[in-house]
């Protein structure tokens, strides 16, 4: 990673406000020397660069804007092929539960707004066909050939539907775009009974969504538990027990089979149990969108992502590529826990490497850091969230854990409301270095699990979270000693016993 950074210093022009780029501190003769590597004239700051962004997302629309910030004569254009931009996808599940008015709501922005406020184009309904990489071109569906200067491919991924027979008939749905979320609101008024495939936390959310509906729920899992993965089982029992008081039910360690029906979803397999079903929604994962990565020829993960330096740029056949920048779920990163390639799929990451994509599209330099890829979900009333490594991605990097638990309430005993809360942490056993969080419970997860993070991220060992690491007090807030410190005392206590 860190030859990746110095690659892309030493490929770029010398910054706007004058002050050589971090690492590349060139002379004039070596910024000579530069320009000839990048094959751009001398008078690159007068030039109207063009920046191109494939993707109106998150990533796509964060990129835009930086690269705007960054250069204020380039022409930026977004290309899309949803009609609705600059939303988040995480909120369709609160807008089928009600808890959100409409899908309007979610859409912060419009193309006009960045027309008129931003000088941004963005073309939507827009399908980009190809890109050639040699020609600087891209051709959309129509037939039109756009060139650029520079590229960000903030593709985003696509449902990954399990290749099971009916998968395509009427009735089974995805959890993606604000396009299937109006599909999925129209089909629930008159469905009965769901199946919902996939119990990570978007299988989750919506399973509570329909079942607040008034529909009959069954979850399908393959794997044994609930938020497979990144949720170690203990705490995925406890979701999957809240669940289960609100009535959705569960077939777990059960792979999706036939999806049945005549012109219509009738009916689901799992396993050797058929389960009559009005609608079945997809929650099955999300896999980088490749297709012009791949016309590019870029370098490929071992995840199944693009692979990209710190400054977001991709490599073919190990080279950085000049003028290319990717973002989003479409790129793998790495990890901050531990030595190595993750995926960091969260609407939080995409718009971290958006900025980065557009302020080095657009001349300036950025690097992305590695990552804990810290998550949180609501799941009807209660909140489940994450950090860093669970046990399971702990043994896959081959570390040995140490866990400590922890539980008590989100209040003071005495001050009304308070909620249970209960909190793990993980700490690799040779350096007692903290390196996965995991809570559950009624409310606040957000600001402790974000201290947690802080400490992965700054390599603190329990013994040191113990020691140093404070936490704000107010009887309606928390107890005097939080959880969290709590769960550290007790991972201290694991080495004593």
């Amino acid at each position: 990673m860190r030859a990746g950074i110095i690659r892309f210093a030493l490929a770029q022009p010398p910054a706007r406000n004058g002050r050589a780029h971090r690492g590349a501190r060139a002379s004039i003769a070596t910024s000579a020397i530069i320009n000839n590597i990048w094959n751009m004239p001398q008078n690159w700051e007068n030039m109207g660069k063009k920046i191109v962004i494939v993707g109106s997302g998150a990533a796509g629309m964060t990129a835009a804007s930086l690269a705007r910030e960054t250069d204020r004569e380039a022409e930026v254009t977004v290309f899309t092929e949803e009609e609705h931009i600059a939303y988040s996808p995480c909120a369709i599940p609160f807008v089928l539960e009600g808890k959100i008015k409409d899908f309007p709501s979610i859409v912060m922005h419009d193309p006009e707004f960045y027309r008129r406020e931003r000088n941004i184009t963005v073309r939507t309904a827009t399908t980009v066909s190809s890109v050639d990489g040699d020609k600087k071109a891209l051709t959309l569906a129509n037939g039109e050939t756009v060139a650029y200067d520079a590229l960000i491919l903030a593709t985003g991924g696509r449902v990954f539907v399990p290749p099971v027979e009916g998968a395509d008939l009427p009735g089974v749905f995805r959890v993606r775009n604000i396009a299937d979320g109006i599909e999925i609101q129209n089909a629930m008024k008159n469905a009965k009974r769901a199946v919902v495939a996939g119990a990570g936390v978007i299988g989750l959310e919506m399973a509570v969504a329909l079942k607040r509906a008034g529909l009959d729920v069954t979850v399908v899992e393959m794997f044994s538990q609930v938020i497979p993965r990144i949720c170690d089982d203990d705490m995925a029992r406890m979701v999957q027990s809240y669940c289960e008081e609100i009535g959705i039910k569960f077939m777990l360690g059960t792979p999706l089979g036939a999806i049945k029906g005549d012109g219509k979803v009738s009916s689901v397999m799992a396993g050797l149990t058929e389960l009559p079903c009005d609608m079945v929604i997809m929650a099955t994962g999300v896999r980088a969108n490749l297709d012009l990565p791949n016309m590019l020829g870029l370098d490929i993960s071992p995840l199944g992502a693009v692979r990209v330096s710190a400054t977001m740029q991709p490599y073919k056949r190990g080279r950085l590529v000049p003028s290319v920048f990717l973002a989003g779920d479409v790129v793998s990163c790495e990890s901050a826990a531990a030595p190595g390639p993750t995926m960091s799929q969260l609407g939080s990451t995409a718009v971290r490497q958006g900025r980065v994509a557009g302020i080095n599209a657009a001349g300036g330099y950025a690097t992305f850091p590695a990552v804990l890829s810290p998550w949180i979900s609501q799941v009807g009333d209660m909140q489940v969230a994450g950090a860093g490594m669970s046990k399971g991605l702990a043994a896959y990097y081959g570390i040995e854990v140490v866990e400590g638990r922890a539980s008590g309430l989100t209040r003071a005993r005495y001050y009304p409301g308070g909620k249970p809360l209960i909190v793990k942490l993980i700490a690799d056993r040779e350096s007692h270095r903290i390196i996965g969080a995991q809570m559950a419970g009624g409310e606040e997860l957000n600001g402790r699990i974000n201290w947690a993070s802080s400490a992965i991220l700054k390599d603190v060992t329990a013994e040191e979270f113990v020691t140093s690491f404070e936490n704000a007090y107010c009887p309606s807030t928390s107890m005097v000693k939080d959880v969290v410190n709590k769960a550290a005392e007790d991972l201290v206590k694991r080495w004593k016993d």
